[in-house]
């Protein structure tokens, strides 16, 4: 069985996530969420489950039957991808210290730096022999997939910041890893979409259709939830002007062609905060930074991760 890790760790984790991310964009645009993107009990528990499915009832039988007990080491993160941006030293940390509450953990650059060359050493972690091995690949495994994400947003929102427009993840993440799917967004200097179907009102076809259309459907929402911002999305010019008439915060243009959403947005008219959504790609990317649109959201951040190539390097102690 795991341990709980340190208030410690999860107090730095969320700290040092809670911060503005190195080379990240700033736009004056209304974030699509006020919510918070960091839960330590999720984190936890997300880290629990994934020690749990590795190790079984019996542990790590291979570090158990081939090192020594009181074998000590020191191992090293190498990131060996270029154009990366580092992510996830504070969750690699609370694995190795679930793991072992004793083993010394050591960040050697900070969260959300971007690194052109490679290989890097990021950190080191010393300590126990087996406990460095047993925690070694659920640690690789998170940090691997929280870097891809941050490394692809930040490409995403380096075309889009000098037009002021947001990228927006979106909830098509790897259940149970939402929490730090949404940490590798922000560190790659995208912003976070509701975080849950718990912190904001997103109107979709399917709810139209049994709230008897658009109006309807805000206008329940918004005597049930009048703290709650409100989303509706609409895939045609007449949809958007209903939700536009409805006083909803966002509308959502979805799999809209460019010249469509020009359209759109020059009858808003910035009465409503504009989403773009709809399969739209690195390559596809600047045919949609569009004068109006504060938002372009990228369900592909998280549900078609390319993981960064990251390798823990042991030596052992005497």
């Amino acid at each position: 069985m795991t341990v709980s890790a340190t208030t410690t760790v999860q107090d730095k984790l969320q700290t040092e996530l809670h911060s503005n991310p190195k080379d990240a964009q700033t736009t004056p645009s209304k974030p699509a969420t006020d919510a918070g993107f960091y839960s330590p009990e999720l984190a936890q528990r997300a880290i629990d489950f994934a020690l749990l499915e590795d190790l079984g009832q019996e542990g790590d039988v291979t570090s158990t039957s081939t090192i020594p007990a009181d074998k000590t080491a020191t191992a090293t993160l190498i990131v060996k991808d270029d154009n990366a941006v580092i992510c996830g030293l504070a969750v690699a940390e609370l694995v190795f210290k679930t793991v072992d509450p004793t083993l010394q953990f050591t960040a050697l650059v900070s969260e959300g730096t971007f690194i052109e060359g490679s290989p890097v050493t990021v950190a080191t972690i010393s300590g126990n022999a087996r406990s460095i091995l047993t925690a070694e690949r659920t640690a690789l495994n998170l940090m691997q997939r929280v870097c891809g994400i941050a490394t692809t947003t930040r490409r995403y929102s380096e075309k889009a910041k000098p037009f002021g427009i947001q990228i927006l993840d979106t909830r098509k993440t790897v259940p149970g890893l939402r929490v730090f799917d949404k940490l590798a967004v922000r560190l790659g200097g995208g912003t976070n979409h509701r975080i849950g179907l718990y912190d904001q009102i997103l109107i979709k076809d399917n709810h139209i259709a049994c709230a008897g259309g658009i109006s309807q459907a805000v206008a329940a929402a918004r005597s049930l939830y009048k703290g709650k911002r409100i989303e509706v999305e609409t895939t045609t010019f007449s949809e958007v002007q209903e939700a536009l008439d409805s006083s909803c915060d966002i509308i959502m243009l979805d799999n809209m062609p460019p010249a469509e959403i020009v359209r759109c947005v020059e009858l808003i008219q910035k009465r409503a905060q504009i989403e773009v959504s709809g399969g739209i790609t690195l390559d596809t990317l600047d045919r949609y930074l569009i004068a109006g649109v504060d938002f372009i959201s990228v369900g592909s951040l998280t549900h078609s991760v390319k993981s960064i190539d990251i390798s823990l390097e042991v030596e052992i102690g005497i």
